[in-house]
């Protein structure tokens, strides 16, 4: 049975609704790591899972209690549910939400503090702080709920980057511990290593869903490939053998230009360009039309600084690399990576380029 079951939530506001149909089971123990583009509803599915935000529609059950029904007591899911988003003493919940006596509530905070390596700053101010130790003391007052699953929305965004460090290891151990978790975050890597499944948030909702190895090497699929690669693209069609080449190759060295690629990729993409479109591919079918249109996809990946130009035509099976002109190849096969060629229903010809 699922420790979390979301049904068709639905989260709509005035000018926008951010979740459309969120359909999702949790295990206990499973790290979840929630990823994907700004504004795609990662925190609203966090602050609605919480109660922080009333569902527009749909139901969250934790244990097999309907939480998002009326009658449900509120308080009784937030004790289920720690949310670390804001830092708050560790004590001040216990006792007023748990009833625990002070003394012991002190003895508790004080095993909490040292978990996550602050026992030393039990004494200090929260404006004694850095913020990565504020993050990690909103991470104590989570823990001090004795929650089931704690949800983490974005805990490194306000941190300087010598900060993200601490808080993430703190995180990590937690996971270990098997503690159940859905973070909201933009650190990649640390998604990769830290979790058991990824969800990637798009079009209202869990876009995808897989293990990290799944969605970071793997994705199935196009929007979460984008993200995952922060690809950038650029599309080029050609219709007739008088196509305008200077200008072709000026877009293609002008997309080098807008994403900052090295100059002597967006050099090699112009030759291969050259040697693979005109000498080969309208040299041997364009003199009948019959290769028409002829679709040119340059993508450019800022995880790898690698790019990938791919090229698609009809006319019956050609392959360039064993039936184009030597020279032309010699060259392609130089200046590229990788060339690979394939055909189902139509050609298609990809070169891989690298500093």
């Amino acid at each position: 049975m699922s420790m979390i079951k979301i049904e068709h939530l639905r989260k709509e506001y005035p000018n926008v609704t951010p979740l459309k149909d969120v359909c999702a089971e949790i295990n206990k123990g499973d790290v979840i790591s929630v990823i994907g583009p700004s504004g795609t509803g990662k925190s609203t599915l966090l602050r609605c899972l919480n109660q922080l935000e009333e569902p527009t529609s749909g139901t969250v059950s934790i244990d097999g209690e309907v939480i998002t029904d009326p009658k449900c007591n509120i308080s009784l899911v937030r004790r289920k549910m720690g949310m670390v988003n804001i830092v708050e003493n560790v004590m001040s919940a216990p006792v007023n939400l748990l009833k625990v006596p002070k003394e012991q509530a002190r003895k508790e905070a004080m095993e909490l503090l040292k978990r996550v390596g602050l026992a030393e700053k039990a004494e200090n101010y929260p404006d004694e702080l850095s913020g990565g130790q504020k993050q990690r003391v909103a991470i104590a007052r989570a823990i001090a709920m004795k929650p089931e699953i704690i949800l983490f929305d974005e805990p490194t965004s306000a941190l300087d980057p010598t900060m993200v460090g601490e808080v993430l290891s703190v995180i990590r151990s937690l996971a270990k511990e098997g503690m159940t978790m859905m973070i909201v975050t933009h650190e990649m890597k640390f998604a990769r290593d830290v979790s058991n499944r990824v969800f990637y948030m798009d079009e209202g909702g869990i876009y995808e869903d897989g293990t990290p190895q799944q969605i970071f090497e793997n994705p199935t699929k196009e929007k979460t490939r984008i993200f995952i690669k922060r690809l950038k693209q650029l599309a080029l069609e050609i219709n007739s053998p008088d196509f305008d080449f200077i200008g072709f190759t000026s877009r293609i060295e002008q997309f080098g230009r807008d994403n900052i690629i090295d100059a002597r990729i967006v050099r090699n993409m112009q030759l291969a360009f050259e040697e693979l479109v005109i000498q080969n591919i309208i040299g041997k079918l364009g003199r009948d039309n019959s290769g028409f249109p002829i679709n040119i996809t340059v993508e450019y990946s800022e995880t790898d600084a690698a790019a990938e130009m791919t090229i698609a035509y009809g006319g019956g099976k050609y392959d360039p690399f064993t039936d184009g002109d030597e020279l032309s190849v010699m060259i392609v096969k130089k200046l590229a990576a990788s060339v690979t060629y394939g055909y189902e229903t139509e050609n298609r010809v990809t070169v891989r380029f690298t500093a």
